[in-house]
């Protein structure tokens, strides 16, 4: 892909991009947590693999204070943390522990099932820190719902930075900007940290089939229509779309092929079969799932 940014008049964009703009859903988790939902959506379910996208933050914990998301389970999705403020200790039933800073890409991988955990760690709890982030989940293609559970890290200095004025890129996962993410994918997905000083111009890659940009914070214009932090606007297939950040932007740029089907969700099973989240509740409720090292608790099964 050939490109580059610019401070420039748009030139042959069409007058409206037709974005499905979809405001996220705030929930207050208590301490001032909030968290806004995206995905999924009463207008869109998914984007790409994209079936759950959720902001969280900003939030200024306190000494003492921090996040306690006990362990609990997941099937038929991969999970990505990626924090912009703070640090999340992850530990999981495959025995993975590793503490995610902002920058990295984390992407846990449940298939046929995996038990996680998610806290503050010690010294940040003990110091207080400041917390803003983003989780989505990415629904896996049929006939790989089932495969092992795995977990991949890579720090934010291993994965391609595309630079030049006004604009920033990391390539968490897939391709974008003619740069190509390390991180290991089972279907074609792409999603990318993009920021965009006011008045500079990028494009929308329009070779992945399912697009969408998560305004972080900032304000962007799009044909002519303006968009304003926090917002998910979804493109049409094939549509031409330069974006241009009237603001400076802090944005994501996601995506990827469709998956052959609709998804059943329920808490945190994701499958292309009602029968098997059904099983999954009776695993979790039974304690068939594998537990996580130095964990004690859980999150019940919600009744």
């Amino acid at each position: 892909m050939s490109w580059q940014p610019s401070n420039d008049p748009i030139l042959g964009d069409p007058l409206t991009c037709d974005a499905l703009e979809l405001v996220p859903r705030t929930r207050d988790l208590g301490d001032g947590f909030a968290v806004r939902r995206a995905l999924p959506h009463g207008k869109r379910q998914m984007v790409g693999p994209f079936i759950f996208f959720d902001h969280f933050g900003p939030v200024q914990f306190v000494s003492g204070k921090g996040m306690d998301v006990r362990p609990h389970p997941h099937i038929g999705l991969a999970t990505v943390t990626y924090l912009f403020d703070g640090s999340i200790m992850h530990r999981d039933s495959e025995g993975n522990v590793q503490e995610i800073q902002p920058g990295a890409m984390n992407l846990m991988t449940a298939g046929r099932g995996i038990a996680h955990s998610e806290r503050t760690p010690d010294v940040q709890r003990a110091n207080g820190q400041k917390m803003l982030g983003l989780q989505s989940w990415i629904a896996l293609p049929a006939g790989r719902e089932e495969i092992a559970p795995s977990f991949q890290h890579y720090g934010a200095d291993s994965l391609p930075m595309v630079q030049d004025t006004g604009f920033t890129a990391r390539i968490i996962a897939g391709s974008s900007f003619g740069a190509t993410s390390p991180v290991e994918m089972v279907s074609p997905w792409f999603y990318a940290e993009v920021s965009l000083d006011a008045g500079m111009s990028v494009p929308l890659d329009a070779d992945h089939e399912e697009r969408a940009i998560y305004v972080v914070d900032g304000e962007i214009e799009i044909a002519g229509d303006r968009h304003e932090a926090p917002q998910l606007l979804i493109f049409r297939p094939g549509d031409r779309i330069t974006v241009r950040a009237t603001k400076p932007a802090r944005m994501m740029f996601l995506g990827g092929t469709a998956l052959e089907g609709p998804r059943h969700i329920w808490w945190n099973f994701v499958s292309s079969s009602q029968e098997r989240i059904e099983q999954a509740k009776q695993d979790w409720k039974t304690g068939r799932f594998a537990h996580v090292p130095q964990e004690h608790e859980f999150i019940p099964l919600p009744e």
